[in-house]
């Protein structure tokens, strides 16, 4: 744990270095950009398609029925809609983190290094490719679970530690492999995910539950559909500033790591 607190305190101070803070904005431009041209072409056609599998099928009355023995009557009435931002909100977790992963994490991972860690070598054993490989895999297991889970949001606490433990595996899957693209080989990038996976778990868990946080926004009813387009912005930008934050506490603790394992081979060779 002292790793992980370690790492954590020298993230925090490297949010605020300016490089860092002006790194947000490329990759919230690129994926607001995005979802202003698909939220523009789709979000109705989707809202459309949702309400007339609802009336087909019946099942505005039960949904009905249900949310008011939970005291959500209000909601009734844009149960398509909610349906439909939350889960779109998975697809703009996966815009953010590959926008991160792609504009941000070089750049992190080289202000990491070279600040803090020149007497590392650069072994190059990831790449752009491989890292939105990662990405995406990790975001089709991710969206999957989501969706299951998407009932939970009428119970806002669990759906927030469901959240968090999903966002704990996927961010330990993306970061890990970000972090190390550019100093570790591949054999290395395993041997420290495989020797530290419970300290990458928990730095996941704890990011994990700040990934929930944009989530929450959306749980206003009424007013988050009227609001939708804002909400979806504010949730973006806040996805990266969580994402960029996040991915220097995996860079700290990753390079750390790395260092370590690299000096443990010197002295095993000598």
């Amino acid at each position: 744990m002292v790793g992980v607190i370690r790492a954590w305190s020298r993230a925090f101070l490297s949010q605020w270095h300016g490089k860092m803070l002006l790194l947000s904005i490329a990759p919230f431009l690129l994926a607001l950009g995005v979802w202003a041209v698909l939220l523009y072409l789709y979000l109705q056609p989707l809202v459309d398609q949702l309400h007339a599998l609802f009336t087909e099928h019946n099942l505005f009355a039960t949904s009905t029925s249900w949310l008011r023995s939970l005291g959500l009557g209000a909601l009734t009435a844009v149960v398509p809609p909610l349906i439909a931002m939350l889960a779109l909100l998975p697809l703009m977790i996966l815009t953010a983190l590959i926008f991160i992963g792609v504009v941000a994490m070089p750049v992190i991972g080289r202000h990491v290094g070279l600040r803090h860690y020149p007497q590392l070598m650069q072994r190059k054993g990831g790449s752009i490719l491989g890292s939105i490989g990662v990405a995406l895999g990790g975001m089709l297991v991710f969206m999957g679970l989501w969706i299951i889970t998407l009932p939970l949001y009428f119970f806002p606490p669990l759906a927030v530690i469901v959240q968090a433990l999903l966002w704990g595996w996927l961010t330990c899957r993306v970061m890990v492999y970000d972090a190390l693209a550019d100093y570790a080989d591949a054999d290395e990038r395993r041997q420290i995910q495989r020797e530290h996976r419970w300290p990458l778990l928990i730095i996941g868990v704890i990011s994990g539950a700040a990934g929930a946080l944009p989530g929450a926004i959306w749980l206003g009813g009424v007013m988050a559909v009227v609001m939708f387009p804002f909400l979806a912005a504010i949730s973006i930008w806040l996805y990266v500033l969580i994402f960029i934050f996040t991915g220097l506490w995996f860079a700290y603790y990753c390079m750390d790591a790395l260092a370590q394992l690299r000096a443990q081979a010197v002295i095993i060779e000598e």
